[in-house]
């Protein structure tokens, strides 16, 4: 018999799966839903002691207190990072690991980067101390539980019996990082994605097909993967639904996801043009690809997605598509720049930019760059790097370019600063001349994030030169090896660099 234990995210507790736990033991299962220390069972109250290791303490007690051989852990949201120390405790007694709407935390990761509320994680990034009274987080007034998760599909009934019940979450659970050796890797896993939240199996394809290796994991036969279509709390919003899934990922069903066996990852096959080699030059973060003028020359700064591994190797700048963007412009008398800048995670969009800004600053102080006419061009989540230069364009910017671009935070997305949202600063660019290069096979999504933006832009009359690419992927550079991806990428540049005279 399959025993399934029920981890839920910050702010609840067993209660919260009442509606799963009743279909599940229909089914003849047996239900463990957990209420972990502070979490609103009186015999387990918290103090400002209570940490990650309590939760994990709290499961591995309940999993051996289980008598059926099988053991199904599932762990939503926050839920999964006790999860995976309690399978690394007993992975003898674990049958599967559920990731239900949760993350894919690593050694040494602690559940506060993956928190949506920035207010929260600057709250707790920035304490040097605990009082008295600042150990626990308060859940979120009722009608702000989007911040921490989408809510569709959640009854009124369910979200009131949410906003009843919630507990304080000990900030020690998110704070403390959790620690993993190893013991349980090799247990079969299942992910539970809910679209509405942004996530699906066509992102987790687009990722393990991209090549970083952190993803290279989702592509092993032992992993499988469900969508559900609602917000971030199923157990509420779609209970048979969810509890339909979790029986059939105790018996090994979901998707697979393979990874393409002996071919390039996507990210390091060929540039879809054939462009001269370039001379250039490296300067730390920074590469030149150098026109071999004799005078200045207006440069394109080609601004790279992510987020990128930091172990990630050859780096963003060596990849073939932005070598050849940077090659084919130098050979239309401009200087072509590459750079790497740190997008290593969703909290990162501001040190991203500031390494942007850094990379700009250099390119436009080299003698050989003309540096009252600079272009900067972006990529895929590189997109949202865009709004500084949309909120307040400066005088040496000649145009920005947008290639598949994500123009807004993706559903799921909080982790990002609101301060990056093109759609938003848009309006402020003026008559700054935009090339948007939109590909008709793109992910739902970021598709919606750029009619957002046009939208936006039709509204306030940018000046927006809109290119497409009707059968293009997102990356189509090295996918699409067509005649109409080829036309598309010579009328984008010859635009940009339309706008940089010479």
């Amino acid at each position: 018999m399959t025993a399934f234990v029920l981890v839920s995210g910050p702010f609840t507790g067993g209660w919260v799966w009442r509606e799963v736990t009743a279909r599940l033991r229909e089914s003849g299962s047996e239900v463990y839903p957990a209420t972990l220390t502070g979490m609103g069972d009186r015999r387990h109250l918290a103090g400002p002691e209570t940490d990650l290791e309590t939760h994990i303490e709290d499961l591995v007690q309940l999993i051996d207190e289980v008598e059926a051989p099988d053991v199904v852990l599932v762990g939503h949201d926050y839920g999964i990072h006790p999860v995976l120390g309690a399978a690394e405790r007993r992975p003898e007694r674990i049958a599967r690991i559920v990731h239900l709407d949760a993350g894919m935390p690593q050694d040494g990761d602690s559940a506060l980067a993956l928190v949506p509320d920035q207010a929260v994680r600057d709250q707790l990034s920035h304490r040097t101390g605990q009082s008295e009274d600042d150990w626990r987080i308060p859940p979120p007034p009722r009608d702000e539980w989007q911040r921490w998760g989408s809510t569709a599909g959640i009854p009124a009934n369910a979200l009131a019996r949410l906003d009843r019940l919630a507990a304080p979450q000990p900030s020690g659970t998110l704070t403390q990082p959790l620690r993993l050796s190893g013991a349980a890797a090799e247990l079969p896993t299942t992910g539970v994605l809910c679209t509405a939240g942004g996530a699906s199996i066509a992102m987790v394809e687009l990722l393990v097909a991209s090549g970083p290796p952190q993803y290279q994991a989702l592509a092993d036969p032992r992993v499988g993967f469900f969508e559900l279509d609602t917000g971030h709390w199923p157990m509420l919003s779609a209970p048979d639904e969810l509890a339909e899934v979790l029986l059939r990922a105790a018996v090994g069903e979901g998707r697979r996801v393979a990874a393409a066996v002996g071919e390039q990852p996507a990210h390091l096959r060929p540039f879809l043009l054939e462009v001269p080699e370039q001379p250039y030059d490296r300067v730390g973060r920074v590469d030149f690809h150098l026109p071999g003028a004799d005078r200045p020359r207006p440069a394109v700064v080609f601004v790279h997605g992510g987020p990128v591994s930091p172990d990630l190797r050859p780096t963003p700048r060596d990849w073939p598509s932005y070598v050849g963007y940077a090659r084919y412009a130098a050979s239309l008398g401009v200087v072509g720049v590459t750079l790497d800048h740190r997008l290593h995670d969703l909290a990162d969009y501001a040190r991203a930019a500031e390494d942007v800004a850094a990379a700009v600053e250099l390119v436009r102080a080299d003698p050989r760059v003309d540096g009252e006419r600079v272009a900067l061009w972006y990529f895929s989540a590189g997109g949202l790097l865009s709004a500084d230069l949309f909120a307040a364009p400066p005088p040496w910017l000649r145009c920005v370019a947008l290639t598949y671009p994500v123009l807004a935070p993706l559903p799921g997305w909080g982790l990002v600063d609101s301060r990056f949202r093109p759609v938003d600063t848009v309006s402020s660019a003026g008559q700054l001349p935009i090339v948007l290069t939109r590909v008709g096979l793109e992910h739902a999504a970021i598709a919606a994030t750029v009619e957002e933006f046009l939208s936006a832009a039709e509204n306030c009359k940018a000046n927006v030169d809109v290119i497409d690419v009707p059968l293009g992927h997102h990356g189509f550079e090295t996918i699409d090896h067509t005649e109409q991806a080829r036309d598309a990428v010579n009328r984008a540049v010859r635009s940009v660099l339309g706008h940089l005279p010479r």
